[in-house]
């Protein structure tokens, strides 16, 4: 199945010139061909191509499928970006695949990162979207200083996960509620300084472990995010 995402699909019913180039020039796909669109809102489009333009690829949209949320509770993972831009990536991937419904990209004390191209991170949610085969593409927020975002409304329930074994911490899985929303801070490499963990606690989130092993940042985040939907199997 060949998925292309164009959030306004139904406006214009061309794919964007980028969706268009690997639609026409890389696929090399013609017209009559039946292809999936999705608008990255919680639908797909079956359509057909009327035009295999490769700047502005037309389609005749054939049917409407909502594809309906598989669970109740929203996952958000709020995350310091490591100093190899490479590792970050990889956990957009991978938590897009397996289902996340926010991602944060945090600036702290100790972050080796100060800056993200939030353009490129957009694209690979997207390639993972299509690949995973769903139609809702994840909230990216862009990067923001910790003690600011911390201030936010956030649905359901929240947490920041850090390293400090002098501090009084417990395993999600004995603080999380079953079925409720969630947030969960991760930190920089160098973890979040004892501040920001206190102005955090005093913020309403919980301090919390994902295990007795010491995780990188990515993997922290993407065990938070698997867990969640472990936890509510």
């Amino acid at each position: 199945m060949h998925i292309f995402y164009c959030p306004d699909i139904l406006l214009t019913n061309e794919l964007s010139e980028e969706e268009s180039q690997h639609c026409t020039k890389v696929l090399r796909l013609t017209e009559g061909t039946e292809i999936t669109v999705t608008d990255g809102k919680g639908h797909f489009y079956p359509s057909r191509i009327v035009r295999a333009h490769h700047k502005r690829c037309s389609v005749e949209i054939l049917e409407t499928i909502e594809q309906k949320p598989d669970r109740d509770f929203k996952i958000h993972i709020a995350v310091a970006p490591t100093k190899n831009i490479d590792r970050i990536e990889w956990f957009v991937e991978k938590a897009v695949e397996i289902g996340i419904d926010e991602i944060s990209l945090l600036k702290c004390r100790y972050s080796e990162r100060k800056d993200v191209k939030e353009e490129r991170i957009l694209k690979i949610m997207i390639s993972a979207m299509k690949q995973s085969l769903k139609a809702t593409l994840p909230v990216l927020n862009p990067m923001v200083d910790i003690k600011t975002f911390m201030q936010r409304e956030f649905e359901g329930e929240k947490f920041i996960a850090h390293c400090y074994k002098d501090q009084e911490r417990i395993f999600l899985k004995d603080a999380y509620t079953k079925g409720k929303s969630a947030t969960i801070f991760i930190g920089p490499e160098g973890d979040f300084s004892e501040e920001e963990v206190e102005m955090a606690i005093q913020t309403g989130f919980k301090p919390i472990s994902l295990g007795n092993a010491r995780l990188r940042t990515e993997t922290a985040a993407l065990v938070g995010c698997h867990s969640l939907h472990a936890l509510n199997w």
